[in-house]
């Protein structure tokens, strides 16, 4: 089943500093038109920060989603809704890895299966001289850039 990201853009700022921001509202599992439902339903109910006497509000539907527009006493402000298919996002967590061979078949797993990232190596403590102190971890008390001649 597909996931659908609802995408509210606004133009926000003043004179030379506006600009168009864009805001994912949420994600939606299901199909298109289900996504478009809810989606619907948020524009609908959508109260924009400007302006903030509004005269006139239009809603318009389009290709991929709605247009908000609201008139006030000096200027119209836009909202564009829309949905798009969620392809990749970088702070989802990932689904835990299964090993994709089949018991007992000797198959390794196809070039598209997901491998687990290696383990990492535990870092070792700096070198010391034989016979330096160190504390309970293993690190030397004194670093070993202290008292080098050849630094300043």
């Amino acid at each position: 089943m597909a996931i659908w990201g609802l995408v509210a853009e606004a133009t926000v700022g003043l004179g030379e500093r506006k600009h168009t921001e864009a805001h994912v509202l949420t994600h939606v599992e299901g199909t298109r038109e289900e996504a478009l439902a809810v989606l619907e339903q948020r524009a609908r109910t959508h109260l924009p920060e400007h302006p903030r006497n509004p005269r006139r509000r239009r809603l318009l539907r389009t290709a991929d989603g709605f247009l908000l527009v609201v008139d006030g006493t000096w200027q119209s402000h836009a909202t564009r809704f829309s949905v798009a298919e969620l392809l990749e996002d970088s702070d989802r967590p990932l689904p835990p890895a299964r090993d994709e061979r089949e018991p007992g078949s000797g198959t390794e797993p196809g070039p598209g299966a997901r491998q687990s990232p290696p383990e990492p190596t535990p870092e070792t403590a700096p070198e010391a001289a034989p016979g330096e102190p160190r504390d309970e971890d293993g690190v030397p008390l004194r670093p070993s850039w202290l008292g080098r001649p050849d630094l300043p």
